[in-house]
């Protein structure tokens, strides 16, 4: 009897085993294509295309040509033309920021004598944001804390002058000229700007040659120049490289007026209150403020961006 149990309990499992298997099958064997189309809307994939790309004709940048006729030069530039073109979301916050920030650079670069494609190194450095990196670099222009007191910006808890977009802009613009002089050309000045005027110098030196393009250098700085040039051709040519997008879209910005303070300011809360403002808003147009008060022992002379009327809305 036991016997016959366990035959018929075997052949009940064989066949609830063979049922559970058919079933699994028909489950998940890959659908035709025609029911794919019944089911799922694939339009868009239709109208989405990904293209190699045609470099630019005559890449320039700061008025000295890139060597693209190189192969390996040629491949670090299409590198970066195919990253920062096909990383579309980064690519939109990009053209938007840009409208809202440039007229601010460009007016600074044209009055420190520094050309108008260094706009873009602060595109590739904090993707036009005050950033932070590991590193302590901070800013639209990620300086380093020596860096920005060399060049006399005020930083410590309170005040920190390196998310002063005018004041860092003019320190960068400093930078890279003292660059240029030392080792002759704007794109080994760019260079700098990521591997250090002495680094780039030792190893200029040491390969015994005078070009950045001849330099074997770091993953980061190899590619710094390349991404740089890239990115003035995507935002200069926006629909050549798919991005299409209505003036409307960009970010803008916001008009201001100027107070000076050559006091202290116990609570910033409160001052923003009595300006009409508030807190937050203060802080968004002045993010060198770093605390909730300013001390100014010394009686300096501040200047506080404050939005003319009008500018938000409650």
């Amino acid at each position: 009897m036991r016997r016959v149990k366990n035959v018929l309990s075997a052949v009940a499992i064989v066949f609830v085993a063979g049922f559970f298997i058919n079933s699994v099958s028909k489950t998940t064997i890959a659908p035709s294509d025609e029911s794919v189309e019944k089911l799922v809307d694939t339009s868009y994939v239709n109208n989405y295309n990904v293209y190699a790309l045609a470099l630019p004709e005559d890449l320039i940048f700061a008025n000295e040509r890139v060597p693209v006729e190189s192969p390996d030069i040629k491949e670090r530039i299409d590198r970066e033309f195919l990253v920062n073109t096909y990383w579309q979301s980064n690519g939109f916050l990009m053209f938007k920021r840009a409208n809202k920030y440039f007229p601010i650079i460009e007016k600074i670069l044209a009055e420190e004598n520094v050309p108008d494609d260094f706009k873009y190194l602060a595109v590739i450095e904090s993707g036009l944001t005050n950033a932070v990196s590991p590193a302590g670099a901070k800013g639209f222009w990620q300086i380093m804390k020596t860096t920005g007191r060399e060049y006399s910006l005020e930083i410590n808890n309170n005040v920190d002058e390196r998310y002063h977009l005018e004041k860092s802009t003019r320190v960068a613009c400093r930078y890279l000229k003292d660059a240029k002089e030392r080792l002759g050309s704007w794109t080994l000045a760019a260079a700098a700007y990521n591997g250090g005027m002495s680094g780039i110098s030792r190893r200029l030196d040491k390969q015994q040659v005078t070009e950045y393009y001849d330099l074997l250098l770091g993953s980061e700085t190899s590619r710094y120049v390349p991404r740089i040039v890239a990115m003035k051709y995507i935002l200069k040519q926006p629909h050549r490289f798919g991005f299409n997008f209505k003036e409307s879209d960009l970010y803008t910005t916001i008009p201001t007026k100027t107070i000076k303070i050559d006091t202290a300011i116990t609570n910033i809360a409160q001052f923003s209150k009595d300006l009409g403002i508030n807190y937050k808003i203060l802080k968004i147009h002045n993010p060198w403020l770093r605390e909730g008060h300013l001390n100014n022992k010394t009686r300096r002379t501040y200047e506080i961006e404050i939005p003319k009327k009008g500018s938000y809305t409650n």
